[in-house]
């Protein structure tokens, strides 16, 4: 069972507003010294971790396919690199050494292996959010960091065994990750206070956009120099350190931390006092249908996700066919995107607690204030892209400033289920995954169908609905959207359903 304590132990009973003012100021100096943020960062190197283990087969698989063979044998192997490619990976795979294996798979085994990462991605959300209450975010969270890393480890053998058992070695990783990702969220139930809840978060969250960045720029490189292998090898050992790291500091809530001061358990208990407790297995199913504020983050979520899927499936593309680039140059520029979102997230989250410690914005102003300038301003820059697609310099620049301003959503609706019920972050990280994972599944489809129909306009087309769909969420958003704690979210005598 859960080694998390009872609501009365973490945050019940009668709580006196001079002492919460008073731990505030005690450990306000802490800052980023504090156990809290310390969680926080672990959390940004596991999720940096996951984000490679994510990506990494993208980045690997051109190296792995011999595309100059026929795809007679799904599995076949060989110890020498294609000689006659048309793709533009071939100065790599010249230069490559012959240690790695090189296979024999048609375009439709790559696409499966490919996707095969999301084959249960649908199931594992849900699930994962009461497990955590059973088992414990440490330990269901840092099980499955050890698990997705050291099948990492694996992925060289298990393609060198047979593409079946790479797809379902594939199948298994995607799952671990998707409880993994689910359940971190209820660590910040316990450890996040209100107003610091948009700085820890996005600082955990800024992981995953490092990683894609780092994965992008490396990748290339390590198969270039000594195989594509060591890809995983390196980030699947990063993993593993990781998840010892993660069972070193990570405890499911400060009452049980054997590291942390008084000042700061206080201080975090008495801060989320007023919440409500872990919600246990009691359920307000409709009243959680019913609330429009739930929708509209869902929906946003929805919306946001189509823009994401659009940038890391299709942007690539973009580049390499409108800019003549090679694949290589493509992975480079597409990191730039991911670095300056990872520059803008953590101070878009500062900002937003800034704005709400010294009461210049209320909570629900600054999450729809991130939320539009998150939406705004990259739909604007990102349609921009296809009308001056003439100068490269131009479109790098409006794509690299898009993707630092779309990191301001973080700070706005994408963390905004913390708001309205803390309770229940798990369970509504979960939700909010499956509709990440239902744009993702439609945004691909409809986008590759616009530019085969018109390789030329089909571009302006992609851009436009994305745009367009970006939009529509944020005006969902705008109108339903709220910031303060849910009545059906606010403890068991709450709801009845």
């Amino acid at each position: 069972m859960s080694n998390t304590v009872e609501a009365g132990t973490i945050v019940g009973g009668p709580v006196n507003n001079d002492t919460v003012n008073t731990a505030q100021v005690q450990t306000s100096r802490k800052g980023f010294c504090s156990v809290r943020h310390g969680i926080a960062l672990i959390l940004h190197l596991c999720n940096l971790s996951i984000s490679t283990q994510q990506m990494n087969m993208s980045i690997v698989l051109p190296v792995m396919v011999n595309n100059t063979a026929l795809p007679s044998s799904p599995n076949a192997s060989t110890e020498r690199p294609p000689t006659d490619s048309q793709d533009n990976w071939n100065e790599t795979l010249n230069e490559s050494k012959a240690v790695a294996a090189v296979y024999d798979w048609s375009p439709e085994i790559q696409g499966i292996i490919l996707s095969s990462l999301n084959y249960g991605s649908f199931l594992a959300p849900i699930p994962s959010s009461y497990m955590a209450e059973v088992f414990g975010t440490r330990y269901l969270s840092g099980t499955c960091m050890f698990i997705t890393s050291v099948l990492a480890l694996f992925t060289p053998l298990a393609a060198d065994t047979g593409v079946t058992v790479l797809i379902v070695l594939r199948v298994i990783q995607g799952i671990v990750q998707v409880v993994l990702l689910t359940s971190q969220y209820s660590i910040w139930a316990r450890w996040a206070p209100p107003q610091e809840r948009s700085q820890l978060i996005t600082i955990a969250v800024a992981g995953s956009v490092l990683g894609c960045f780092i994965i992008f720029i490396v990748g290339g490189y390590l198969c270039q120099t000594i195989g594509w292998p060591y890809v995983f090898y390196i980030f699947g050992g990063i993993g593993c350190v990781c998840s010892f790291l993660w069972f070193a500091v990570i405890y499911d809530d400060p009452v049980n931390h054997p590291f942390i001061s008084t000042r700061e358990k206080e201080y975090v208990v008495c801060s989320l006092a007023q919440e409500g407790s872990p919600p246990g297995w009691s359920l307000p199913i409709k009243a959680m249908i019913k609330s429009l504020p739930l929708w509209s983050i869902l929906i946003f979520y929805f919306s946001d996700y189509w823009h994401f899927f659009v940038q890391t499936s299709y942007l690539p593309t973009f580049i390499t066919s409108v800019f003549q680039a090679n694949i290589r140059d493509s992975g480079i520029l597409s990191a730039l995107l991911f670095a300056s979102a990872c520059i803008c997230v953590v101070p878009g989250g500062l900002l937003a607690d800034f704005l709400l410690s010294r009461k210049i914005l209320r909570l629900s102003t600054i999450r729809k204030l991130f939320t539009a300038i998150g939406v705004l301003l990259p739909a604007v820059l990102f349609t921009s892209v296809f009308w001056v697609r003439s100068s490269f310099s131009t479109a790098i620049a409006f794509l690299t400033i898009s993707s630092a301003f779309k990191s301001f959503a973080q700070s706005g609706a994408l963390v905004n289920f913390m708001d309205i019920a803390p309770r229940y972050s798990a369970l509504l990280r979960a939700l909010s995954q499956i509709f990440s994972y239902m744009a993702g599944a439609i945004s691909p489809m409809i986008n590759g169908f616009l530019i085969s129909q018109d390789p030329e306009l089909g571009w302006r087309n992609v851009f436009l609905l994305s745009a367009a769909v970006g939009i529509l969420g944020l005006i969902f958003y705008l109108i339903f959207g709220q910031a303060e704690v849910q009545d059906w979210a606010k403890g068991r005598h709450a709801h009845t359903s």
